[in-house]
């Protein structure tokens, strides 16, 4: 559900305080504070330019610091790469604890984001100082419930989504619900996590690479556990397999990896849990350099994988040879395998290079359902993303 408040009374309460306290009111901030605890925030309004499509969404934080920078996940990584976070520095307003800051976005957007508390000033943008920010950065305490959670120690963060966002109705765990069984894994000494679903098979299978993060951290168990209660997807063996710790190398098309995954974790999946369903049943999930994977993975082992579902792919690589395996489809005889491609408007250095591959695929003959979502390089978005690409590729015949 969208969760961003349309809040035109509480951005008028915004403007009178700056009358009030220029003017001296005493309470004038206390009662500022009241009115955004009841409203919530972001604040949204409509687009001053009158454009029906966008929204004025205003940004707040509390407390006394040198500088406060917004992070809206990939809006503000554009200028970080440009070099330059002042465009994402909030205004405080003078005589308060009030820090202020508005973007103009289209009313689709959907975003994590944080904010940065700073007793510097506006920090740096190189790598180092980059990665501080993030190690700290604090999710918005009036913000929307629940969070996204985080790794590594780090924070969790809000997320803003408009009310023209793509609904997310499997994300949330949802009460009644049958669960299934989580069991913890080591194959040839890497973390496998099966999510094995509350209703008989024979299973498809569905392997998701970054297992650490989709496991525990954003408990992808509920959006399966979601789709099988609707009936929105067939009996599903999902395989969480970890690849966090070794993603250059096993994310950057590694035949290695890509015949380690088909000709054993594959095989032992149909011994352990009785999933054994052809290459057609078979489907291989990623984000960024796991997209990538997951298309190269078809394009290598069609034998395997004759689903491949590709969320903001890394299609870029390589630095020395940009967009090899869009060239490789290009050229190879076409495989037997279906695709759903899905990347963000905000993802820059990304959006060309999908809509290539798309094209190129297509051209070749291949299936190919394709999505573009108004956000960035972003698990508040592929989160969503993922339960629709399952059930596109998925689903169960018509009755």
């Amino acid at each position: 559900m969208p969760n961003a408040p349309t809040a035109p009374a509480a951005l008028a309460a915004l403007a009178a305080l700056r009358e009030a306290v220029r003017a001296g009111v005493p309470g004038a901030e206390r009662d500022f504070w009241l009115r955004v605890e009841a409203t919530g925030t972001p604040l949204v309004a409509p687009d001053p330019r009158g454009d029906p499509a966008y929204r004025e969404v205003t940004f707040l934080w509390r407390g006394e610091a040198a500088a406060v920078v917004t992070l809206l996940h990939t809006v503000t990584d554009k200028d970080r790469h440009a070099g330059d976070l002042t465009p994402h520095a909030m205004e405080r307003i003078p005589g308060t604890e009030v820090w202020v800051l508005a973007y103009r976005l289209r009313a689709d957007h959907r975003a994590s984001y944080q904010f940065a508390v700073c007793a510097d000033g506006v920090p740096g943008t190189h790598r180092e100082a980059w990665l501080r920010v993030l190690d700290e950065a604090l999710p918005d305490p009036f913000g929307p419930r629940p969070v996204l959670a985080a790794r590594d120690g780090r924070n969790p963060a809000s997320v803003l989504a408009l009310e023209d966002a793509p609904p997310q109705p499997y994300v949330a765990r949802r009460p009644g619900v049958r669960r299934g069984r989580t069991v913890r894994h080591e194959i040839d000494g890497r973390g496998v996590t099966a999510h094995v679903p509350p209703v008989p098979g024979p299973y498809a299978v569905a392997v998701l690479l970054d297992g650490e993060m989709w496991g525990p951290v954003l408990g992808v168990g509920d959006t399966l556990d979601n789709l099988h209660a609707d009936g929105a997807l067939p009996p599903t063996l999902a395989l969480l397999v970890d690849t966090m710790a070794s993603r250059h190398e096993d994310l950057s098309c590694s035949a290695e990896f890509t015949d380690w995954l088909a000709d054993a974790v594959l095989p032992w999946a149909a011994r352990t849990y009785g999933s054994g369903p052809g290459p057609s049943r078979t489907l291989i999930a990623g984000q960024s350099a796991g997209g990538l994977t997951a298309a190269y993975a078809a394009h290598r082992r069609p034998d395997a994988f004759g689903l491949a579902l590709c969320q903001s792919g890394s299609f870029w690589w390589p630095d020395e040879d940009p967009e090899w395996l869009t060239r490789q489809y290009g050229t190879a005889p076409r495989r037997p395998v279906r695709f759903y491609l899905e990347v963000g408007h905000q993802e820059w250095m990304l959006l060309e290079e999908n809509r290539r591959l798309r094209d190129v695929l297509r051209a070749r003959g291949y299936e190919v359902a394709y999505a573009e979502f108004n956000g960035g390089h972003d698990y508040a978005c592929w989160r969503g993303g993922l339960a629709t690409g399952l059930t596109t590729l998925l689903a169960p015949p018509a009755r």
